[in-house]
């Protein structure tokens, strides 16, 4: 084995969904910079565009497609484009999401059905369409992201903490179905780190201090914290784990 390499993902091609900003963009850069040629996935083009740029300032081979995964239907017409467009993808990286914060009594079918479509019913159609494509290479990389609220009920969150539960139970189902056939699939969960969904969480000071005492190590995370474990699980050093949700939270669900 050559230690040199382990981590390198030079010659992979990673999809990332939600890769305009925020989680799924940093995930994104980690990967380019160890070497992938970097797909985005994001419904707002110019903000497409702006990550773009700015990852190929860094020197990364980087495309993106646009598409509203809205629904299932949408997710699978996405991935059809990818495949006609590029051929082949090694590493899947499902990190678009969003986060309405509606109480409990006024979520409606359409925003309960909206958030579980983008945490859940995106995540397994995305699958469900690439998985095969890296059966037949024998090799494959899924990354979901879980969430604190996998685990801890939050106010007015029902539907993304539903779905974040659920795709707990996601990443276990889709490592017991392809990892025989070269394919892991493991979630990241995410503590607070600075983002457009956690904007109302960063711009209370108090509450912002409050989450970082919460924390083992005494703050909240900042995007590079993602680097390590995003290139990890998608490279060949994390070949035998499958089915495993990491939380990168700086000890939040250990207190």
């Amino acid at each position: 084995m050559n230690i040199q390499t382990l981590f390198e993902l030079k010659n992979r091609t990673a999809v990332i969904t939600g890769g305009n900003s925020g989680i799924g963009e940093a995930m994104a850069t980690a990967l380019g910079l160890a070497g992938a040629n970097v797909i985005l996935i994001a419904r707002r083009e110019n903000m497409l565009q702006e990550a773009q740029i700015k990852m190929k300032q860094k020197g990364i081979t980087v495309n993106y497609v646009v598409a509203d995964l809205a629904t299932p239907q949408k997710a699978i017409e996405c991935c059809n484009t990818i495949l006609d467009k590029f051929g082949s993808v090694d590493i899947l990286i499902n990190a678009a999401g969003v986060s309405l914060r509606q109480p409990f009594m006024e979520i409606t079918p359409e925003t309960w059905q909206q958030q579980i479509n983008l945490h859940l019913s995106i995540p397994f159609f995305m699958t469900q369409t690439l998985a095969p494509v890296m059966a037949k290479q024998n090799w494959g990389r899924i990354i979901n992201i879980a969430s604190l609220q996998s685990y801890r009920a939050f106010a007015n969150s029902a539907p993304y903490g539903a779905g974040k539960g659920g795709i707990v139970q996601l990443t276990r189902a889709i490592a017991e179905q392809w990892s025989s056939k070269g394919i892991t699939c493991n979630a990241i969960g995410p503590g607070f780190f600075p983002t457009a969904l956690t904007t109302p969480v960063f711009s209370n000071p108090e509450l912002a201090e409050k989450n970082a005492k919460q924390t083992c190590i005494g703050r909240n995370g900042v995007l590079e914290d993602l680097y390590g474990c995003t290139i990890f699980l998608a490279s060949e050093a994390s070949s035998y784990i499958t089915g495993q949700i990491i939380m990168i939270d700086g000890g939040f669900t250990a207190k």
